[in-house]
């Protein structure tokens, strides 16, 4: 029977050019030097959205883990709220890699990027950049901003063009932004829309009515994700990488994801049979996140 590991779980902050990211560090008890997977959410998301039950499965194998959230957002610092600046989150993950490298007790030659969604895209940029990671996983990555961008209707998106434009104007005026839902139902005005995703999203947040306030995200960011694919790295990265897609997926379409992550020298590519939202919640959670540990015991060294 494998062995499962007790757990301590930490409350600790990093700097990121000037802004305090929070974070919590998990450490599985009796494993020395142990190696260590970096987490962050996707699309205008934060820790308590589940992924503290992937880092507790990873410690409770013998990982330690680092699940920080991007600056704006969640418990980090950074205002306005809740505005996406992809530039800053990219630095903020190279941030948590530097901060990473100097956490006492854990073997920083085995650093694993861990990305979902938009945070899955970011991972693949980092991964073909730092090439001291030594394995990526990324689970429904952002590779294509273009088919992100226009995989809802032809008049969806030009509401969300619309609404970009007037609160980028905001910006430029030194008002406060023009929000819209980052998740809704099938016809309203929101980021992604695909049917049954507000529901899925409410599971995440356990129904909590202080996370399901937070659905929102300032509209500019609808003019940038055309612009950011970075799916174009995906033959620069040398390391293992597990990529996780799903065949039913309406956020990254399955075949724009596969054509994309295929060229991974190294990539380990598995489907399966669910939605963009569905690996965080049972019944295909506990499949998920194991296929993430068996992919890490046979890469980065197993610990147990």
């Amino acid at each position: 029977m494998t062995r499962q590991f007790d757990y301590v779980r930490s409350d600790v902050t990093f700097d990121s050019s000037g802004t305090r990211c929070a974070a919590w560090l998990y450490r599985p008890q009796g494993v020395a030097n142990p190696p260590i997977v970096v987490l962050a959410h996707g699309f205008a998301a934060f820790r308590e959205l589940r992924l503290d039950a992937y880092a507790a499965r990873f410690a409770q194998a013998g990982y330690a883990a680092l699940v920080f959230d991007h600056r704006h957002w969640g418990a980090s610092a950074g205002f306005p709220r809740r505005i996406l600046d992809i530039g800053r989150q990219q630095a903020d993950w190279d941030a948590a890699m530097d901060f990473t490298r100097r956490i006492e007790g854990v073997d920083t030659t085995r650093v694993v990027g861990w990305g979902s969604s938009f945070g899955g895209g970011h991972v693949l940029r980092l991964v073909a950049r730092d090439r001291r990671l030594a394995a990526a996983i990324v689970q429904v990555p952002h590779v294509s901003g273009p088919a992100s961008a226009f995989s809802q209707s032809p008049r969806a998106v030009a509401r969300l063009i619309a609404a970009g434009m007037r609160d980028q104007f905001r910006a430029w005026t030194g008002r406060s932004p023009y929000r819209l839902a980052a998740v809704g139902r099938p016809g309203d005005t929101a980021m992604m829309t695909a049917p049954g995703a507000y529901e899925l999203v409410e599971r995440m947040g356990d129904m909590r009515e202080e996370l399901l306030a937070e659905n929102d995200v300032a509209a500019r960011i609808a003019l940038r994700v055309p612009f950011y694919s970075p799916g174009r790295h995906a033959a620069a990265i040398d390391v293992p990488v597990l990529v996780q897609l799903a065949a039913h997926d309406e956020v990254t379409p399955i075949d724009t994801a596969r054509s994309v992550v295929d060229r991974i020298p190294k990539g380990e590519v598995h489907v399966y049979e669910y939605g963009h939202f569905e690996p965080y919640l049972d019944p295909f959670f506990d499949t998920i996140v194991t296929d993430q540990i068996h992919f890490l015991d046979r890469h980065v060294g197993d610990a147990r």
